[in-house]
């Protein structure tokens, strides 16, 4: 749906469109009558008729001998809000998306609950991080030890994980206390 928008707002921001969807406004017409009346090549108006169909603006109807170009009047009453809302549709794909991409992650990294390995990559290593993270309750403090043990479930070098979590911001420490960040 976005990419239908956008072939729409690409296909505005042409005159010569705009003068042919102008002149539909008043009538339905052909290709030569659009070319007499805006002084251009038949076949220019052809290509951008061609243009103004793809993007929805225009529809075509065979009449006798000519192809007959209608303007879509239920897309020109869409707001200009309304259009861009109908994006919120390809935000929740994207959200999808993530979602599928970090369960890859996940699945890549983690073995029977044990991470195999400490991702290289910053995004993957955040996911990772984050995922081990859900064992820690917001709000509660935990002593280094604590939170040794609990990242040791995960992985033996808890120590880097344990500095990760800081420098990535998942967690805070303060005079050997450590507790989640709140998102």
């Amino acid at each position: 749906m976005e990419r239908d928008i956008v072939k729409l707002f690409k296909c505005l921001a042409d005159k010569t469109r705009l003068l042919i969807i102008n002149n539909l406004e008043k009538e339905p017409m052909y290709v030569e009558l659009l070319s007499e009346r805006l002084g251009l090549a038949p076949s220019t108006i052809s290509f951008h008729l061609k243009k103004l169909e793809e993007s929805g603006l225009v529809h075509s109807v065979k009449e006798q001998y000519y192809v007959m170009y209608h303007l879509n009047n239920e897309m020109l009453s869409l707001s200009l809000s309304s259009l861009i809302n109908q994006t919120e549709n390809e935000k929740d794909m994207q959200t999808l998306r993530e979602e599928q991409y970090k369960q890859k992650v996940i699945d890549t990294f983690f073995e029977y609950g044990k991470l195999k390995s400490i991702p290289v990559q910053r995004k993957k290593r955040d996911i990772v991080l984050r995922e081990i993270a859900k064992v820690f309750e917001p709000g509660k403090r935990y002593t280094e030890k604590e939170v040794n043990i609990a990242i040791a479930d995960f992985h033996d070098d808890f120590c880097t994980i344990r500095r990760e979590f800081i420098c990535s911001g998942i967690m805070k420490r303060d005079k050997n206390m450590y507790w989640l960040v709140e998102e």
